[in-house]
């Protein structure tokens, strides 16, 4: 198995590994939409994500890596794998790559072949989304994805459910992951639809700081010529951020959002023009998950403030009266809102 470039070691591209790790502490928020130059770590930063993330438990023998404390019903898989008392192995966090060329098979899951021909047997074979149950759902080059997988990612996306019905297989097994993608938006555009279900968006640019670029290229340079070295190198401060998501989780289960910042967070997504309720949910939660990974005790307009550009401004209507990127659009309505 290929070693990931550790997360720890990733430098300049400050908005996005704080939305990654954001994401990590609160997968509800949606998932991360990071767009920008070629050769900026986009792919880089996200493959590490793995390096972030605490195991889980699953029941042993699911195909779907079902929760065996879960209070709700498991699978079909799991009803006939345990008549009793479900039993839980721990595994680490799923992180599916989807390739663009991937047949929706291979996506949804089908028919197995070999079993049917061999031996006369109908029997589902679990895709890409029953592997990112649980976990996270990579596109690289989201923009170019085809438009018949992006309806059925998105159709799964909101129900957390994959329905596949074909070859006489009627199969609906549970599919919640995080969908986090990655592109060149100068190669194509998102469909609104799918831009919506990321929960926050980052631009990323090739550094203009000298020393910076200097510093990537060598930290690149070290990894590439010993993988498994360079990584024990940076053993301790992944494993410091990890255990910082582990506490931040917990300590965003016990933080409330007041109604003043909720107000001030409807205030923004009004005058910002957003569609629908979504913008609001997810910036409630991003900004208790900020403050989570800060450690603050309460959380508060600053971290608001913070997060926001993260969560709004790939939700911005276009204006042909208002040429100004996203981020400036964002960045004023909040200091009219919510003056520093």
């Amino acid at each position: 198995m290929a070693l990931t470039f550790p997360f720890a070691a990733i430098v300049g591209q400050e908005d996005m590994t704080l939305a990654i790790q954001v994401v990590a502490v609160d997968p509800s928020i949606g998932g991360v939409l990071v767009l920008g130059d070629r050769g900026t770590g986009k792919s880089t930063a996200v493959r590490a994500l793995a390096d972030l993330l605490p195991p889980i438990k699953v029941v042993e023998g699911c195909p779907y890596g079902c929760d065996p404390s879960a209070s709700g019903p498991h699978c079909e898989a799991c009803a006939r794998l345990v008549k009793g008392k479900v039993k839980s192995i721990t595994r680490p966090v799923q992180v599916v790559d989807l390739p663009l060329g991937a047949t929706e098979d291979r996506v949804v899951g089908a028919l197995d072949l070999e079993k049917a021909l061999a031996q006369g047997i109908k029997e589902f074979s679990p895709g890409l989304l029953a592997k990112a149950h649980r976990g996270f759902l990579y596109i690289d080059e989201v923009n170019l994805l085809e438009d018949h997988l992006v309806d059925l990612l998105i159709d799964v996306a909101a129900s957390g459910e994959n329905l596949v019905e074909r070859e006489g297989l009627s199969v609906r097994h549970p599919a919640r992951f995080v969908l986090v993608g990655s592109g060149n938006p100068e190669e194509g555009e998102l469909r609104p639809q799918l831009l919506d279900r990321f929960g926050l968006s980052v631009d990323v640019k090739t550094p203009q700081d000298l020393g910076l670029r200097v510093e990537v290229v060598k930290r690149r340079d070290a990894f590439d010529r010993d993988p498994a070295g360079y990584k024990a190198q940076w053993e301790a401060a992944n494993t410091k951020l990890r255990d910082a998501i582990v506490k931040a989780r917990k300590l965003a289960a016990q933080l409330e959002v007041g109604d003043d910042l909720l107000e001030i967070a409807a205030k923004l997504c009004l005058q910002l023009g957003t569609d629908g309720l979504r913008a609001e949910l997810t910036l409630l939660r991003a900004t208790r998950a900020y403050a989570a990974l800060k450690g603050a005790k309460k959380v508060q307009a600053e971290h608001l403030r913070a997060i926001a550009p993260l969560v709004l401004r790939h939700r911005l209507r276009r204006n042909p009266l208002d040429d100004t990127g996203s981020d400036v659009r964002v960045q004023r309505c909040l200091d009219d809102v919510l003056p520093a």
